[in-house]
């Protein structure tokens, strides 16, 4: 199951993070968002241990989002060592969100 981050934990369970981190930026009331939900946790149990995979509500966590321009929801933005490697707009099918992932596990 995929964590909730917030403002406050981002830089810990984000930019600190010893393996990649895929931020899925989110809303509640986004249907593409709840359609790739599942996908994203089937990916976080697969890459258990290796990536990581944590979900931001953009309405509770504005200034994050605006911080890393997102613009439209979902974005997933993925980050190796604090920084952005890669980031994808809209709802992606499984099979390349697992090869961007795998691409930075290496």
């Amino acid at each position: 199951m995929m964590k909730l981050v917030n403002e406050a934990d981002f830089e810990n369970d984000v930019l600190k993070s010893e393996i990649p981190v895929v931020v899925d930026f989110f809303a509640t009331w986004c249907g593409p968002c709840k359609m790739i939900a599942p996908v994203l946790d089937q990916l976080a149990d697969e890459f258990a241990g290796k990536a990581k995979i944590v979900k931001l509500d953009v309405d509770q966590a504005k200034q994050v989002a605006i911080q890393y321009g997102v613009k439209s929801v979902p974005t997933l933005v993925f980050f190796k060592d604090g920084e952005i490697a890669d980031k994808v707009v809209g709802a992606q099918p499984k099979s390349e969100l697992k090869n961007k992932i795998a691409a930075m596990v290496g």
